[in-house]
């Protein structure tokens, strides 16, 4: 395939995941499973963000609190809160449906819910305190780290979970390989090395909250959907940080 077409694959995940302008694709464009490859590497784009705008807080004189909440809020901007959303609406729709029909239901509802307040609340929180008691520390590799596996955590459902519905995001996305995941897995291992043995400790935790949505998604609701990927990497994101700052600081 040519160098070419995979740009404009990247360019599609870019588009897909974030709200950061790429143009216009080619006609014909990249497939949505096409472009799962690129998925993770968002991650370092979005981390970069996230890096910039907090050490730019730190350097005007913000307290590192501050500036981890700034960088957060630089972050869910990128993204156009893209897994806050779906975070949101999975934690409304598996914790208060009666069944697999009504929890689908909640989750395509645009309102949110008690559960999905909490969820939210509970991740943000952790995220800006975690990233604050690194700030002048190994911020960078963090963030990187986190939004690289995360992603690829979110991947791994896409291309093992079935879809739950017969359209939305989560089904017009399905049917990459598995082979989709291997440039995010080798770019997360390379920054795995560079931040030492810490970064098993976290991936541990990232892996395990993966494996809890995934599991609750497929037992209330059979699959996954675009809700379900956004929960998996913002739960993952949440607990590795979490899991590196209890390590490094």
């Amino acid at each position: 395939m040519s160098a070419a077409r995979r740009i404009h694959e990247a360019r599609l995940a870019m588009m897909m995941l974030t709200r950061i302008p790429m143009g216009h694709l080619p006609d014909p464009a990249p497939r949505l499973a096409q472009a799962a490859w690129a998925y993770p590497l968002v991650g370092l784009v979005t981390g970069g963000i996230g890096w910039a705008v907090l050490h730019a807080a730190l350097f005007m004189g913000l307290t590192p609190l501050l500036g981890a909440l700034v960088a957060l809020a630089a972050m869910v901007l990128s993204t156009g809160a893209l897994h806050e959303d779906g975070l949101a609406d999975c934690a409304d729709g598996l914790g208060g449906g009666r069944d697999r029909d009504h929890c689908l239901e909640i989750m395509r509802d645009s309102r949110i819910g008690s559960y999905g307040v909490v969820a939210l609340v509970f991740a943000l929180s952790l995220k800006t305190v975690a990233l604050a008691e690194i700030a002048t520390g190994p911020a960078l590799l963090a963030l990187l780290f986190t939004g690289v596996f995360s992603r690829v955590l979110m991947l791994a459902a896409l291309v093992w979970m079935p879809a739950a519905r017969r359209d939305g995001l989560g089904h017009g996305a399905a049917g990459p390989a598995a082979g989709a995941l291997v440039p995010g897995a080798v770019s997360g291992a390379v920054l795995a090395v560079l931040l030492g043995p810490p970064a098993l400790g976290a991936l541990i935790a990232m892996g395990l909250g993966a494996a809890a949505v995934a599991a609750l998604a497929q037992r209330r609701i059979k699959g996954q959907t675009g809700d379900v990927l956004g929960t998996v990497q913002a739960v993952s994101e949440t607990l590795g940080l979490v899991a590196l700052t209890a390590a490094l600081a």
